[in-house]
């Protein structure tokens, strides 16, 4: 699992690739705390590369997803496909996000 964050004229594009599980889930938390702090702003975090998701994982991207809405931010996941899709249909959380 690797995330790559850059800002980019005010708001944040974050690279998530490879497999978030739970043997790495807790890194994956460690790493978004960037972003947690800049939820004010506009974040999109592409998941084209992204293979798997676990729970917890889940777990990271809700808590980022309220954290947004509590400082008027907002949060965008695109290129969701595969596997990833398949999760996030299963667990109700494609309801939950805005997709592109």
């Amino acid at each position: 699992m690797n995330i790559v964050i850059k800002e980019q004229g005010g708001s944040y594009i974050g690279t998530l690739t490879g497999w978030i599980d739970t043997a790495n889930a807790s890194q994956f938390l460690e790493d978004l705390k960037p972003l947690m702090a800049n939820a004010s702003k506009s974040i999109k975090l592409d998941c084209g590369q992204l293979e798997y998701i676990c729970s917890l994982g889940l777990r990271g991207l809700l808590q980022l997803k309220k954290e947004t809405v509590a400082k008027g931010g907002s949060l965008i996941l695109t290129h969701v496909e595969g596997e990833v899709q398949k999760i996030l249909i299963l667990t109700g959380f494609n309801k939950l996000f805005d997709i592109r």
